[in-house]
């Protein structure tokens, strides 16, 4: 008895040794070389993997900028311009300057501006109740309130206005990853270049209802009139299906198409507060 059992732990033995050798020429056959510049690249990298780059994190981007050898259409929004230039230098190459960009909520149907007309109790997430009918008031394109955006974002730079109903951003945290836009189902989170010292005009409405309807759901809402269009100097702005939209590549910060606005669904954000005038005695 004693002697089959030594046999039998022999034999398993053999063949656990056996299967460990061949698993190891076979290993060493068909071994893969990697780029040892992947290790380089992914040690500059900022280790966020929030997948804002396109990629499933920093190691895939650092591959992937290493197999395509250049950076055409490869950017990290977290580490900015200064992360490429470190990458690019890795790769022996240089990185083309990239203007930073910041999440746009453009939506500006707030509580008051946009009553609600019934009320969802399902579960907390816009994706669902996006799924389920058109949201709570009578916008069918507006924000639903629920705050995915905020889950989505790794840095803490959106968060819900309990007073407004909708996100706000903080420019501080944001890194232009684009996370919170791809998971708003309405598509009202727009990344835009952050301008000139941060200041921006743009459309804060998504609404491609026709004038009188889209009124009608919100008091903010752009109403297609072509106005904005039509005091541009510098054809910034163009009107399609009932709404305006303003190429941020064009716009020289006039704010004429702002003065214009009847609705006030154009914004001005971050520009400096002139001194009032003092009134002539």
């Amino acid at each position: 008895m004693s002697s089959v059992f030594i046999w039998t732990v022999a034999v398993i033995l053999g063949l656990g040794v056996l299967s460990a050798v061949l698993l190891y020429l076979l290993a060493s056959k068909f071994k893969v070389e990697e780029d040892p510049r992947i290790d380089e690249i992914e040690k500059v990298m900022p280790g966020a993997n929030c997948g804002g780059c396109g990629f499933a994190g920093c190691r895939a981007f650092a591959q992937a900028c290493v197999t395509a050898g250049n950076l055409d259409g490869n950017f990290c929004p977290v580490g900015g311009n200064d992360t490429m230039a470190k990458v690019a230098a890795v790769l022996g190459i240089e990185a083309k300057v990239k203007a930073p960009q910041v999440a746009v909520v453009r939506c500006n149907g707030t509580c008051e501006a946009r009553p609600k007309v019934n009320r969802y109790d399902g579960m907390a997430s816009c994706r669902v109740q996006a799924m389920l009918y058109k949201g709570e008031t009578g916008c069918p394109w507006g924000c639903l309130g629920c705050g995915d955006c905020v889950n989505a974002c790794s840095f803490g730079a959106i968060q819900m206005n309990p007073a407004t109903g909708l996100p706000e951003v903080d420019e501080s945290k944001c890194t232009g990853c684009g996370a919170c836009a791809k998971a708003c189902p309405k598509g009202i989170i727009e990344l835009r270049n952050k301008g000139p010292r941060g200041m921006r005009v743009y459309v804060d409405c998504v609404n491609k209802d026709k004038g009188g309807v889209a009124r009608k759901a919100c008091a903010n809402a752009c109403i297609g009139c072509s106005k904005c269009a039509k005091v541009c100097p510098h054809d910034a702005i163009t009107v399609e299906s009932n709404l305006a939209y303003i190429d941020y590549a064009k716009c020289k910060l006039c704010k004429k198409c702002v003065a214009e606005c009847p609705t006030g669904a154009i914004h001005a954000v971050n520009f400096p507060v002139l001194p009032k005038k003092k009134e002539e005695e």
